[in-house]
């Protein structure tokens, strides 16, 4: 289905939804209370100065290069005869210990290829020969076109030819994840003479795409940013509905959740937490209020996605074109019965080599 009519047939919705709000008594509803917890007032749209409070504690952290060391190293083959150069590094940030990898082109000349971070979904780490298949198979001849940085979380294993590297510290899903990333790509310019630093890229799906966003608002220095059907707004009605069924102890098999639900949501529940302790951390997770510092953005959601619904690329998409002239760049491809899963999302592969390309030059200064 085109995306224009994807995108009207949801815009058609929008009457409808507010006429039925208009129903509700003319003097106001009241709060919505859900054991204890004043739900009403956790998502009211943040605040500029509570956004600001968060940019300030974002500008704080330090993901400079720290204690680097190269626990790996081994050449192998992707796709038809395409071969790269595999490092696993470990390195320091935030006080802890991870790891990640960096995937160069054997053919590759030194300062010639764009930095591209891949950010995986799910809560269960990152596997580098399943990110090969993907690559030599999503990419083809493309992957000869990027230097790849590939973040485990922390916490999180990464998996290479059969041996586990487990990163340090407690689960932080879509806030601390942005730190070890950022850390990463660090690392990766400085120890990649093949990089280009001058010209970075992010694909992200799931989890990994609303890291790939904060990412960006984050680091000036990326160009790019591909997300694949991740949140973007978590005082959205999808997170409420999440948040009121984990206070009610119906917790869905979501990635992340288990980690909110127990450093967020219980304690909120139990009175060892206030709402004005929690809401900045819900705005550290919702990229739409920074898109005044994204760069070019290319978005893939399906609508038929059981996971991460579609109304939050609707609402990306949204305050994206409020924002006018700051989001230049911007594309969005909504697939009509597309699922959680690049595959179903049909073109959406070749579209993002070709956004990639463009955005970052390939054309012009690699091949």
């Amino acid at each position: 289905m085109a995306v224009r009519d994807a995108w009207g047939a949801l815009k058609r919705c929008a009457p409808l939804v507010i006429a039925l709000s208009a129903c509700s008594d003319a003097s106001g509803p009241a709060d919505r209370v859900v054991a204890g917890v004043n739900l009403t007032e956790l998502f009211t749209p943040p605040t500029s100065a509570e956004v600001a409070a968060v940019s300030a504690d974002w500008d704080s952290r330090d993901v400079s290069t720290q204690d680097v060391d190269v626990v790996w190293s081994d050449t192998v083959s992707v796709g038809a005869g395409t071969e790269v150069t595999v490092r696993v590094v470990a390195h320091t940030v935030g006080g802890v210990r991870h790891y990640g990898a960096v995937v160069v082109p054997s053919r590759a000349s030194p300062a010639s290829l764009p930095l591209l971070v891949l950010g995986h979904g799910g809560d269960d780490g990152v596997d580098i020969d399943d990110a090969l298949l993907l690559l030599g198979f999503g990419l083809g001849s493309a992957v000869d076109d990027f230097v790849f940085v590939v973040p485990s979380f922390r916490s999180e294993p990464l998996t290479f030819q059969g041996a586990e590297y487990r990163s340090g510290g407690e689960p932080s899903p879509w806030d601390w994840d942005v730190d070890d990333a950022l850390a990463l790509l660090n690392v990766a310019g400085e120890i990649t003479p093949e990089a280009d630093p001058s010209r970075i890229g992010v694909v992200g799906f799931s989890r990994g795409a609303c890291v790939g966003l904060l990412m960006a608002a984050r680091d000036p220095r990326i160009d790019a940013v591909v997300e694949f059907f991740g949140p973007t707004d978590f005082f959205g009605t999808f997170v409420q509905d999440v948040v009121e069924e984990a206070l009610l102890g119906m917790l869905r098999n979501l990635p992340g959740l288990a980690d909110l639900d127990a450093r967020f949501i219980q304690p909120l529940k139990r009175g060892e937490l206030t709402v004005q302790d929690v809401r900045p951390e819900l705005i550290r997770r919702s990229p739409v209020y920074f898109v005044d510092r994204l760069p070019q953005v290319q978005v893939h959601h399906g609508t038929a996605d059981s996971t991460v619904p579609v109304s939050q690329a609707v609402r990306l998409v949204e305050v994206m074109e409020q924002a006018g002239g700051r989001a230049p760049g911007f594309e969005y491809y909504l697939y009509e019965g597309g699922g959680h899963n690049p595959l179903s999302l049909f073109g959406s592969l070749d579209r993002t080599v070709a956004f990639l390309h463009r955005t970052l030059g390939v054309l012009a200064a690699a091949r």
